[in-house]
């Protein structure tokens, strides 16, 4: 069997992406840093299993049995879950328990699981519940718009909503652009300028802490392809 998955926009305000897919054999993706958080059903041998997995701050290795159907909606930036604590989930995952073959809990209510075609309505739905919220402060953080709030209180919000500071989204951010240029067959010294960083070591370690590849080996995929 081989791994399937495919990927769309959302126009949703609240949804980044969502993603569906099926693994084949073998399947151990490298999973580079991700600034925003998920949910991710996963069905296998008849059995579903629901959780919210946190940002990344680094690349991270996962494995996953053949034969997993998956789900994953990808989250806006300051959007999240109230009662969940999003920086303590950083680099981590919590489960949901089930409630049915085909229902989750969820702050002491039972959802229907989503599809790849109505996740829109799902998260409609769990917003009409205030069980996903958006904080204004992280979108006026990363618009720099003056805030009358103290820098405490900004960060404290930032990192509640997000699980990350500013500073390390800006840091994935560049790394993913980096890598992009790089895919698209840009050299290494002019994705280096183009990204901003200070010199070939300094986005070799970025990419290689963010992305799990140097620009060497990002570069010959593309090559490759």
């Amino acid at each position: 069997m081989e791994t399937f998955f495919e990927g769309r926009p959302s126009d949703s305000p609240y949804i980044q992406m969502v993603w569906h897919g099926r693994t084949g054999s073998h399947y151990t993706p490298t999973c580079p840093a991700d600034v925003n958080w998920n949910l991710l059903f996963q069905r296998y041998n008849g059995k579903v299993k629901v959780s919210v997995e946190g940002p990344l701050s680094q690349a991270k290795y996962k494995e996953l049995p053949e034969g997993v159907e998956w789900l994953v909606i990808k989250f806006r930036l300051g959007v999240f879950v109230p009662f969940l604590n999003v920086e303590n989930l950083t680099n981590g995952d919590i489960f949901l328990p089930d409630a049915t073959h085909q229902s989750f809990w969820l702050h002491s209510t039972t959802w229907q699981m989503p599809d790849y075609e109505n996740a829109e309505t799902f998260v409609e739905r769990l917003v009409h519940d205030e069980t996903l919220i958006t904080d204004p402060v992280v979108t006026a953080v990363l618009c720099d718009h003056p805030l009358d709030l103290s820098f405490r209180t900004v960060r404290r919000r930032f990192l509640r909503a997000t699980g990350l500071t500013h500073h390390t989204i800006q840091q994935i951010q560049r790394a993913q652009f980096a890598s992009a240029l790089l895919g698209q067959g840009v050299s290494i010294l002019d994705a280096v300028y183009d990204a901003g960083y200070a010199d070939q070591p300094h986005m070799t370690r970025s990419l290689k802490r963010f992305i799990g590849q140097t620009p060497a080996q990002i570069a010959r995929v593309a090559v490759a392809e």
